[in-house]
């Protein structure tokens, strides 16, 4: 029988490609979840509804949200160790999709006052989210080659951004008709539907343990020898660090800007979801540009690159957050607006660029992170990966609070942001990235 080479490569190519979509298809689906639930729609309908439009309402979000943030960095290196012994890393990504999809659901029969039922649900939802991602992120080295980690990392992103627009577009006659408690049960059948073609059509590709002992035990135990071994991956600790103080700026950004856009500019909704449009649209473009630009002229460069422009958005910002500022009087006089009016407009301008570079830092970190890894420990590694992301998200709202309660001005805050990101920046530059 005669074999056909090129037939074959091309057939290993096609399947590399779905395998490819069908990945990024969940992070399609489970932004539906992040948009509608922690960034937006939910958050809003905790203070406003939950909560009786009480202040304390942020209080309890922020507790939730810390809470949620710290019960996932604490298991997520142990969950990752497991999933490496057991070979189970989709079994555990079903899992915590799952616990997250039937908590969102749930969200619909909330009722006013109900604040300790909201918490649980929401924490609960959370831990499942961020929880399972450790698992998701950790498909990526073996869905493509450490070549193409950069544009395939910022092809899921940007299929994320566009599952949130979609999300939106679906919820946006529910907000108009004021039934916000409905989005909770759309967003969840959204991720439902989504993620099934990932469980249906990837496997793991690691054989399977037989262990002697409770896998509880192994993953502690693993997790343990890594760290006590960690001056052996000193490389990968630094930008493990590294990480840790930059995503710190990155997530500060996205859990306060739009409580800055309606606390300190006067947002109404519809302006509000302008601004998401703005920010989610220019993400996936970013996300795909700096995935090519990652594989082209690497990933630490890349990252650097898009540490340099989230110092300029922040600076931005700060120098137009307020009336006296000398970008809003240039505006003012040239434009012959209101000061507030061009405060506004300013912002939307500094969503775009934080938008554009959003997505590509986290998808280049995720990419960057896929080449220095030990392929045997991945999982636990981007567990570890997953540790330093929460925690960080613990940390930087807390600073932007004492900042912002001290000074009884954001603008302080936002420019404190931005030490996060200077010291994330310049432990980079002690990271080397291996040559493949």
């Amino acid at each position: 029988m005669k074999l056909h080479p090129q037939k074959n490569l091309t057939d290993k190519s096609q399947n590399s490609k779905s395998q490819i979509f069908v990945w990024t298809l969940f992070d399609f689906a489970n932004t539906s979840y992040s948009i509608v639930v922690v960034t937006f729609l939910f958050a809003v309908y905790f203070k406003k509804i939950i909560a009786n439009g009480e202040s304390i309402g942020d209080l309890y979000w922020s507790i939730a949200t810390g809470i949620s943030m710290l019960v996932t960095a604490i298991i997520s290196p142990v969950l990752g160790a497991i999933s490496d012994y057991s070979a189970g890393k989709k079994r555990f990504l079903l899992f915590f999709t799952v616990i997250c999809i039937v908590s969102t659901a749930l969200l619909y029969f909330l009722q006013p006052g109900m604040i300790v039922s909201s918490i649980v649900l929401f924490i609960i939802a959370n831990v499942g989210f961020e929880a399972g991602l450790v698992f998701y992120d950790s498909f990526l080295p073996e869905i493509t080659t450490p070549k193409n980690f950069g544009r395939v990392s910022g092809y899921g992103f940007a299929m994320g951004y566009l599952g949130s627009l979609a999300s939106l577009l679906l919820a946006f006659p529910f907000i108009q008709s004021n039934q916000i408690k409905e989005t909770f049960p759309l967003s969840a059948l959204f991720f439902l539907v989504f993620s099934l073609p990932l469980f249906l059509f990837i496997k793991d590709r690691d054989k399977k343990v037989v262990p002697k002992y409770n896998y509880v035990k192994i993953g502690f135990s693993r997790v343990l020898d890594t760290i006590k071994h960690l001056k052996n991956y000193k490389n990968l600790s630094l930008f493990l660090l590294a990480f840790f103080f930059y995503i710190e700026g990155v997530n500060t950004i996205i859990y306060f800007s739009g409580n800055y856009a309606s606390t300190t500019l006067k947002f109404e909704l519809t302006e509000l979801i302008i601004f998401f449009i703005i920010v989610q649209t220019t993400a996936i473009i970013g996300s795909l540009l700096f995935g090519i630009l990652a594989d082209k002229q690497g990933q630490r460069r890349t990252l650097i690159f898009s540490l340099y422009i989230w110092l300029f958005t922040i600076l931005l910002a700060y120098l137009t957050s307020s009336d006296d500022s000398f970008i809003i009087k240039i505006l003012v006089s040239n434009f012959n607006i209101k000061p507030i009016i061009a405060e506004k407009f300013a912002f939307y301008f500094v969503g775009l660029l934080a938008g554009s570079v959003m997505g590509a830092t986290q998808s280049t970190s995720r990419s960057f992170l896929s080449i220095l890894i030990p392929i045997e420990r991945k999982t636990e590694f981007f567990g570890f990966f997953s540790f330093f992301g929460k925690s960080s998200a613990i940390l930087g709202p807390v600073v932007f609070g004492i900042v912002s309660y001290l000074s009884n001005q954001q603008k302080y805050s936002i420019l404190s942001i931005g030490l996060f990101f200077l010291i994330g920046l310049y432990i980079l530059y002690f990271v080397k990235e291996p040559n493949n």
